[in-house]
């Protein structure tokens, strides 16, 4: 069976394929270029996190079984923000941005190389990614932290950017393929 690999997206701007719901519907549908899509979050409009001198963000998750080892899978990621219209090179951090994909999780996967860290190193601390992912997959454990997604989400604050009202529902789940 090939790995299972849980990827965030988030949007604030628009990109060419239109407003931020548009983006995150039209990348969730690329990345069958990588794997099977095994299931689609819901939408949720976020706020901003760090910066917040910008627009709500809008987040997903998508849960893909992939065959590509995962430094080929971030350049397939990279190449999709490209694709919308995301220049890394002009970031700066919590940024506004057309189009962001983060390799969360890859099975039990413990990587850290110049390129890429897996589990995400804020995987366990963001809201805005714990709930789109433990509405397709809260069964999936934290490597490093032995904590399931839905155990690490019921362990966050309800302050600041992780309060509930933070993270808001926007659409009936993508459906699961």
């Amino acid at each position: 069976m090939s790995p299972l690999a849980a990827i965030a997206l988030g949007a604030n701007l628009p990109s060419p394929a239109g407003p931020p719901e548009q983006t995150l519907s039209a990348a969730m549908a690329e990345l069958a270029g990588a794997g099977t899509i095994l299931a689609r979050s819901s939408l949720y409009r976020t706020e901003p996190v760090g910066y917040a001198d910008q627009p709500p963000f809008v987040n997903a998750a998508v849960a893909l079984s992939t065959t590509l080892d995962p430094e080929a899978l971030l350049d397939f990621l990279l190449a999709t923000e490209r694709h919308y219209g995301r220049d890394r090179t002009r970031d700066f951090p919590n940024h506004p941005r057309t189009l962001d994909l983060d390799l969360l999780l890859m099975d039990n996967l413990v990587l850290d190389s110049p390129r890429l860290t897996v589990p995400h190193p804020a995987l366990a601390g963001r809201r805005f990614v714990l709930a789109p992912l433990c509405e397709i997959a809260p069964h999936l454990r934290h490597p490093i932290l032995g904590k399931t997604v839905a155990e690490l989400l019921a362990a966050l604050p309800d302050e600041g950017s992780n309060r509930c009202g933070a993270v808001q529902k926007l659409s009936p789940p993508q459906g699961r393929h």
